[in-house]
C-alpha cells in the first residue's frame, strides 16, 4: 500500500533499538506528477511541495478521513487534504499559519474580492508610520498602511469575513520579494524578509530605489493566479473541509481540542535544529498583521544540538500518538540538515518507537531539480535540499 505504483530501490536497513527498518529510495513524486493546485503558490520558508502529502494521502487514507499537521506552516498538508476530500486539522505555534491556510479553504469569488478592494479607502493612512522607505515607495506604503488599518478595524469589531481574510492572506504574501509582483523593491526571495539595514545595503549595491506598486492591483492579480484552474468541484471540497476544519495555534506538544484517536494520517515537517529563524524571516508579515515577531519566535523550536531537538520532539510524538486512530499513520519529513551531515531519521525513529508507534519504513524521494538551490546559485545535487527523507510510522490496531 505504501509503495503502490512507486519505483524504488531498497537500501541497507536502519538499525534502531534492535529493530531493522527498511529504507527505500527513488523518485516517488515529481512536480510534473499530478500538477498541484495553484492555490498552493504562496511563499513560506522551509515548506515542502504539495506532492509530498498527496503521496501519503492517496495511499493511506480514504475520503472523509482526518489528516493532521502539527507544524502546519503555510498549510500545504491541510490544503491538499481538503482538495482530496479529507477532513482537516492543522496546528502551528505561529498565528501566521492560520492566516495563510484558512482563507484558501473558503476561497471567495474573484468578483467579491474585487468589490471589497474597491470599498477600501486607500488614501487614508495613519499620520505616523514606521520607516519602511527602504522597501516601499511612499505611495505604496501609504496604501499598505491604509489596508493594514482597515483589516485591523474589521478584526477588532468582529466584522472580518472570508473576503477580508483572503485579502489579508494575499497581502501578507506580497509584502516583499524579488519581482514586480510584490509590493517591495527587489529583495530576497519572498520566503524571508531581510532587516531594514540589510535592505539598505541591497539597494546601495544594486543602485535601486523603490518604485510605486499598486497594492490593490497586485492583490487582485495574485488572487487570479491562485484561483486559476479552480473548478467548482474543488471549491465544493474546500468549503466542505472548511466547515469542519480544526485550526489551532499553540505548541504541538499539547493540542487538547484535537480528540484522541481522531486522526487517520499525520503528514508534517518540524523545525530542523537551528536551520531557520522563523521570527526573523517573518518580522514584516508579523508587523503587517499586528503580531510581536520576537514573542512568536520564543515559542518555536530552535535547537542547537540533536539532543535538545530530540527532547523538544519527544512530547510531540506522544501527542501525535494520542490523536492517531488505531491503524493510523504518521509521515514525518526530516529533510536534509547541515548539508547532509546530520541524518535526522536516525534520531527520529527512536522517538516514534518510544511513543508507541511501529516504524514502517524510511522513504527517500530523490529529486532531479531543486528550485531552492538554483535560486541561490547552487548546482543541483551539491547543496540545498535535494531530497525528502520521510520516516513512516503506524499505530497498532484498526483497519488494514
Amino acid at each position: 500500500m505504501l509503495l503502490r505504483g512507486a519505483r524504488v530501490t531498497a537500501l541497507p536497513p536502519v538499525e534502531a533499538l534492535g529493530t531493522r527498518i527498511p529504507v527505500y529510495a527513488g523518485e516517488l513524486w515529481t512536480a510534473r506528477q499530478r500538477q498541484a493546485s495553484r492555490l498552493h503558490e504562496i511563499a513560506y520558508r522551509a515548506c515542502f511541495k504539495a506532492q509530498l502529502p498527496a503521496y501519503f494521502i492517496e495511499r493511506l487514507t480514504t475520503p472523509g478521513d482526518r489528516v493532521y499537521d502539527p507544524f502546519s506552516g503555510r498549510g500545504t498538508t491541510a490544503l491538499e487534504a481538503a482538495l482530496r476530500g479529507r477532513r482537516v486539522s492543522a496546528n502551528d505555534t505561529s498565528p501566521l499559519a492560520r492566516i495563510l491556510v484558512e482563507p484558501r479553504l473558503a476561497a471567495p469569488s474573484l468578483d467579491a474580492i474585487e468589490r471589497r478592494l474597491g470599498e477600501i479607502a486607500w488614501s487614508r493612512a495613519p499620520a505616523t508610520a514606521p520607516d519602511l522607505s527602504m522597501f516601499y515607495h511612499r505611495d505604496t506604503l501609504r496604501e499598505l498602511l491604509a489596508l493594514r488599518r482597515y483589516l485591523a478595524r474589521r478584526a477588532r469589531r468582529g466584522e472580518e469575513d472570508d473576503v477580508d481574510g483572503w485579502i489579508r492572506m494575499v497581502a501578507t504574501n506580497r509584502l516583499s520579494g524579488h519581482s514586480p509582483g510584490f509590493f517591495s523593491v527587489y529583495t530576497l526571495p519572498p520566503n524571508q524578509a531581510v532587516s531594514p539595514q540589510d535592505q539598505q545595503r541591497i539597494n546601495r549595491r544594486l543602485g535601486q530605489k523603490p518604485e510605486y506598486r499598486d497594492v490593490r492591483a497586485l492583490i487582485l492579480r495574485k488572487s487570479r493566479v491562485l484561483q486559476s484552474g479552480l473548478m467548482p468541484e474543488s471549491r465544493a471540497l474546500l468549503r466542505q473541509a472548511a466547515s469542519g476544519a480544526q485550526l489551532t495555534t499553540g505548541p504541538a506538544a499539547t493540542v487538547p481540542s484535537l480528540r484522541s484517536g481522531s486522526v487517520r494520517l499525520t503528514v508534517t515537517s518540524p523545525p530542523f535544529l537551528d536551520v531557520v529563524n522563523y521570527a526573523k524571516d517573518n518580522w514584516l508579515r508579523c508587523w503587517f498583521n499586528g503580531y510581536d515577531a520576537k514573542k512568536i519566535g520564543r515559542g518555536i523550536t530552535m535547537s542547537r544540538t540533536v539532543a535538545d531537538w530530540q527532547a523538544a520532539m519527544q512530547p510531540v510524538f506522544a501527542e501525535i500518538h494520542r490523536v492517531t486512530a488505531p491503524g493510523g499513520w504518521l509521515a514525518f519529513e526530516v529533510g536534509e540538515v547541515r548539508k547532509g551531515a546530520v541524518r535526522l531519521e536516525d534520531h527520529v525513529i527512536p522517538l516514534g518507537l518510544a511513543a508507541g508507534f511501529a516504524c514502517n519504513a524510511v522513504l527517500i524521494n530523490r529529486q532531479r531539480f531543486t528550485k531552492t538551490a538554483n535560486i541561490w546559485g547552487v548546482a543541483n545535487n551539491r547543496l540545498g535540499t535535494n531530497s525528502n527523507r520521510i520516516v513512516v510510522f503506524r499505530k497498532s490496531g484498526g483497519r488494514r
